[in-house]
C-alpha cells in the first residue's frame, strides 16, 4: 500500500513560512480533497511532495520514499499541477508519446489514456488549438499515462463542462475503489463533497482539519428545517416554548436551526398547528468550510455596503 506522508514540513521563502510544520498523511482507497484558502500553502506542498522544492525542514515521501529517490517514478506517481505544461506546438499524441518513451512506458497506454480522457478525437491536433478544459484533459492523460499507484492533482476540474465535472468526479472515484491514492486540490466545494472521502484542510501553512468529510460537516455546521404554516401566531410561541432557535423570511418560511424535521413535525402535529411545508436543510461542506477558514484566509474582498 502506498501513502503519501508529511511529516514536519516547513518551507520558507525569505521572511515567509509556505508551509508550517505540516504532517498529514494520505491513505490509498480513498480520494483525499486538499482544501485551504489562497495562499494557504496547498500548492508549495505539492511541489514538496513531488520533488519541486526543498523543504526547509521536515520530509515529504510516498511509500516511504522521497519522490527523488523512486525508480521510474511516472510509473508510481502521476500529477497534474499545470494544464499549460505541454508545448503548444505538440499534438497531444506527440507530447504523451514522449513522456511514454522517456519513461519507458508502452507506446500502447498513449492511445488508452487518450481514449479514458476523451481526447481520442483530437489527438492529433496541436495542443494550443485546445480548450482550457481540453488542456485540463490531457493533464489527467499525463498523469494516467504511468498507470500510477499515487495521484495528485491541482484543480482537475478547472476549465471543464458540466459533462467533464461528471467525467472527472466518476474517475477519482474509480481510482480510489481500485485501491489508489488520490489527493485532489480544489476551490469547487460542492464537487468536493460530492467525490472526496476525506479532507485535508490548511490555513497560512498550517493544518486546520484531518478528517472524514462527513465527521467534518456534521461538526461543524448543524442542520436544520424550512417550515411554513397557515398560523405563523401558533408556529412562533411553540417554537419559543420549547426553545427552538428559528427566524421568519419576509415571504412567510420559517427557519429553524439546529433541528430535525421529524421532531418539528411531530412537535406541530400534537399542538394542532398547521404545516404547509417541512423541509431539511441539510449542511453543506461549504459552510462548515468557510465556519473553519473565516480568519484564516491571506486574500479577502472588502465587504461592500449595501
Amino acid at each position: 500500500m502506498t501513502s503519501i506522508d508529511v511529516r514536519d514540513l516547513t518551507k520558507e521563502y525569505g521572511s515567509r513560512r509556505a508551509v508550517d510544520h505540516l504532517t498529514f498523511s494520505v491513505h490509498p482507497g480513498r480520494v483525499t480533497g486538499f482544501l485551504g484558502p489562497n495562499g494557504a500553502g496547498k500548492s508549495t506542498t505539492m511541489r514538496l511532495v513531488l520533488g519541486l522544492g526543498r523543504p526547509t525542514s521536515g520530509t515529504a515521501t510516498i511509500g516511504g520514499r522521497p519522490y527523488t529517490g523512486l525508480r521510474e517514478p511516472l510509473r508510481r506517481v502521476g500529477a497534474l499541477l499545470d494544464a499549460g505544461a505541454a508545448h503548444g506546438s505538440r499534438t497531444a499524441y506527440a507530447h504523451l508519446r514522449a513522456l511514454a518513451a522517456s519513461n519507458r512506458i508502452p507506446a500502447s497506454r498513449v492511445d488508452a489514456v487518450l481514449e479514458e480522457t476523451g481526447l481520442a478525437p483530437v489527438a492529433g491536433r496541436r495542443v494550443r488549438t485546445y480548450s482550457l478544459g481540453m488542456r485540463q484533459r490531457l493533464g489527467i492523460a499525463a498523469a494516467l499515462l504511468g498507470d500510477p499507484d499515487v495521484l495528485l492533482l491541482d484543480e482537475p476540474a478547472n476549465g471543464l463542462d458540466p459533462e467533464g465535472i461528471v467525467w472527472i468526479r466518476t474517475l477519482l472515484r474509480r481510482l480510489a475503489a481500485d485501491g489508489r491514492t488520490v489527493l485532489v486540490s480544489s476551490h469547487l466545494m460542492n464537487e468536493t463533497a460530492a467525490f472526496a472521502d476525506h479532507l485535508v484542510i490548511l490555513g497560512r501553512g498550517r493544518l486546520l482539519a484531518d478528517t472524514p468529510v462527513k465527521e467534518f460537516i456534521h461538526a461543524r455546521v448543524r442542520p436544520g428545517v424550512g417550515i411554513r404554516t397557515a398560523d405563523d401566531t401558533a408556529l412562533g410561541d411553540l417554537l419559543a416554548r420549547h426553545g427552538h432557535d428559528a427566524s421568519r423570511d419576509e415571504d412567510g418560511r420559517w427557519t429553524v436551526r439546529h433541528a430535525r424535521m421529524d421532531d418539528l413535525g411531530r412537535l406541530m402535529a400534537e399542538a394542532g398547528v398547521p404545516v404547509l411545508e417541512l423541509t431539511a436543510q441539510e449542511a453543506t461542506l461549504e459552510e462548515a468550510y468557510l465556519d473553519l477558514t473565516a480568519a484564516e484566509a491571506e486574500f479577502t474582498a472588502q465587504r461592500q455596503e449595501a
